[in-house]
């Protein structure tokens, strides 16, 4: 399994990630404000909408901007703490799963969901997904039942780090 030190690695790559995001759609967000207010986008009669259509995209970008700065923050205060033999997956684990004979490797963080870190060797689990909350409080050995896109499956929780 990995060392401590790739956790961190790990958490470093997930922030660059969405660092970048976040700059990429709040560059986004500014171009749709300004296309919202410009001199071209007022109506020319009561049935174009290009002001409130733009108005409207503003809008959905502000949250998603908001959503993104809430999750980065919390990544960024992740603890990534050791786990020692006997202890339950938490947020900051690192650990290793079985599904129908294939092993995933998969970490634990508060935000960013299916983010693939690591060349794709480790994907991000969020406590919210529903194999998240699956998994939360699971020990090495442990078993569990999941409904993962329309198909009930058994996972093992093989390595914790």
């Amino acid at each position: 399994m990995a060392k401590p030190s790739s956790k961190q690695r790990l958490k470093e790559e997930l922030v660059g990630l969405l660092t970048a995001e976040l700059d990429t759609m709040t560059r986004s967000f500014e171009a749709a404000r300004e296309a919202a207010t410009h001199e071209e986008a007022k109506p020319e009669n009561d049935k174009d909408t290009r002001a409130l259509e733009q108005s409207y995209l503003a809008a959905g970008q502000a949250r998603r901007v908001e959503e993104l700065r809430s999750g980065l923050a919390e990544v960024m205060r992740m603890d990534l703490r050791a786990f020692g033999e006997g202890s339950p997956v938490a947020l900051g684990a690192l650990l290793v799963t079985e599904q129908e004979g294939e092993e995933k490797r998969l970490f634990i963080a508060p935000y960013g969901g299916g983010t693939p870190l690591a060349g794709g060797k480790v994907q991000v689990l969020t406590p919210k997904s529903p194999l998240g909350r699956a998994l939360i409080g699971k020990r090495v050995g442990d078993d569990c039942e999941v409904e993962l896109a329309g198909k009930r499956r058994e996972i093992s929780v093989i390595e914790l780090e």
